[in-house]
């Protein structure tokens, strides 16, 4: 893999990272509330995850996805179904979500297992990787040192744009803390939530 290639991917990586989706909302909420230190373990989690995912995709079973319309099928329930709870817990979180100390906060397991639960589910990131890592590996090279190039890049973008949106939602967390407007953005997040876990359910096998 060239380095220009890699340049372009980077790009693509980055774009895709910073582009808010079910792990950026699952960053922000738990930076507001259990503090930015606790919110990256989940990030670190969905890290995981997506390297799972792209090992996934480099072993076929994207592939599979796209042929075997009940995995396809079942995957994609879990995912919507866990993505829909966690935008159920979101809107029904109490008012002073924001004011809670980071002390207060769930374990450090629990942080880290949703960010890898919200990589792992979504069947749209494994057609996803399936569909992009081809573009960029050579098939007169050694598969595997490019497989670990790409994918802890873009593993790394993740965590880059995690810590981003960490970041704003921390500087922002005292804004928040209002009850009126905590209550609102719990429901904003909440309904990002439940729409992307609706989206799922329309997700067809071509659509990557």
């Amino acid at each position: 893999m060239s380095a220009t290639s890699w340049l372009l991917f980077c790009s693509l990586a980055l774009l895709t990272a910073f582009s808010p989706g079910p792990a950026v909302l699952l960053a922000v909420s738990n930076t507001a509330a259990h503090g930015a230190r606790r919110a990256l373990l989940g990030s670190v989690g969905n890290a995981l995850g997506v390297f799972l995912v792209s090992a996934t995709a480099m072993l076929g079973l994207g592939a599979l996805l796209q042929t075997s319309a009940w995995l396809f099928g079942a995957l994609k329930l879990a995912g919507a179904a866990y993505l829909i709870w966690l935008g159920l817990r979101q809107w029904r979180a109490r008012d002073d979500l924001f004011a809670r100390a980071p002390a207060q906060a769930g374990a450090p397991r629990r942080m880290f297992l949703q960010g890898l639960l919200v990589a792992t589910t979504n069947p749209k990131s494994i057609l996803f990787f399936t569909a992009l890592l081809p573009q960029f590996m050579r098939a007169d090279a050694a598969l595997l040192p490019q497989f670990f190039a790409l994918t802890l890049t873009f593993a790394a973008c993740t965590v880059l744009s995690h810590l981003c949106y960490v970041v704003l939602a921390g500087a922002l967390r005292g804004w928040f803390a209002q009850p009126r407007r905590a209550r609102w953005f719990n429901r904003a997040l909440g309904t990002g939530y439940a729409a992307m876990g609706l989206s799922l359910l329309r997700l067809r096998p071509a659509a990557v």
